[in-house]
């Protein structure tokens, strides 16, 4: 079962009707306590990464995130707070990954945030089992991860190549909304919840 760490994020309705359409159970997580009830843990994403770890310090799950040894996906700006230091908010992170959060170059003449559908280069990994080659996700950012070759399990070009999806063992990040992603986001999802240590 599924928890999703609730810390004032947007968009919690498009993941749980995801989840729902994928028949996936799912509870939500309020307070640290609330981590030990669930198999898989997700930290959802919409908003300001800085003022989302602000949240999550107030409930002092910061701290209980760091050991989670069950599997983890961050979404959006939920992959975001993995990373160590975002430049939005000048904000320290969780630093689960040894990354940085940027903002896009403004003069690469690209729109910003980021909106759309994208093609992703995906690496053989069990998140991506069974999701057809160059398919497209949605995006909405304004902030990218660094590309990192370590941690990267799927990249995307949009002004610069960026890491579209990250994993350091037990813990897993994408920079899409697989919620928002039609059939094949719904399939990654349904195999975060498959995942087993």
């Amino acid at each position: 079962m599924i928890g999703i760490i609730n810390y004032g994020a947007g968009n919690i309705f498009s993941l749980t009707a995801a989840l729902t359409r994928q028949d996936i159970t799912y509870g939500m997580v309020n307070t640290v306590a609330d981590l030990d009830l669930y198999s898989h843990i997700i930290i959802p994403g919409v908003g300001h990464a800085g003022a989302a770890m602000q949240k999550l310090t107030q409930t002092g799950m910061v701290d209980a995130i760091k050991v989670l040894k069950v599997p983890v996906l961050g979404i959006c700006v939920g992959m975001q707070l993995l990373t160590a230091h975002s430049e939005e908010g000048n904000a320290e992170l969780l630093a689960i990954f040894p990354l940085k959060t940027k903002l896009f170059d403004k003069g690469l003449s690209i729109k910003i945030p980021h909106m759309g559908w994208n093609k992703i280069a995906f690496k053989n990994n069990f998140l991506f089992e069974g999701v057809a080659p160059e398919t497209q996700f949605y995006f909405v950012h304004s902030y990218f991860i660094e590309y990192n070759p370590i941690f990267d399990i799927a990249a995307v070009h949009y002004g610069d190549k960026f890491s579209a999806a990250i994993q350091k063992d037990n813990f897993y990040g994408v920079q899409f909304h697989p919620e928002k992603s039609g059939k094949e986001g719904e399939r990654l999802l349904k195999n975060f919840s498959n995942l087993s240590l």
